[in-house]
């Protein structure tokens, strides 16, 4: 299942180009519990198999605890499709999704 276009940022890692999307409108979880956090989906700018989701730890800015918002820069999203192709993601192969999360800047398997 590939992201839409609409919203979407590209970037070029390592010479392939990926489009990567951030959702504007919280979820009901996100906004209401406390624990609201951005998702970020990447994939192929051409021909998207496998989609790489990464759960972050960057608090979501319409979360009703959030005082300050960090936010993702696409420094963030370089570096972290960087380890998520050292992991193993392959985001030219069909599959299911690859699902990561951030800890202390780091990307780790869910």
């Amino acid at each position: 299942m590939s992201i839409p276009k609409k919203g979407t940022r590209k970037i070029s890692v390592n010479e392939l180009k990926f489009r990567w999307l951030i959702r504007k409108k919280a979820t009901y979880t996100q906004s209401v519990y406390g624990i609201g956090k951005l998702h970020v989906a990447v994939e192929l700018e051409e021909n998207p198999k496998t989609s790489l989701l990464i759960h972050t730890d960057r608090n979501h800015p319409n979360d009703i605890e959030t005082e300050i918002v960090n936010p993702i820069k696409p420094s963030d999203i370089s570096n972290w499709i960087k380890q998520a192709l050292e992991l193993g993601w392959n985001p030219s192969k069909f599959g299911s999704p690859f699902r990561t999360k951030i800890v202390e800047n780091k990307v780790e398997l869910e």
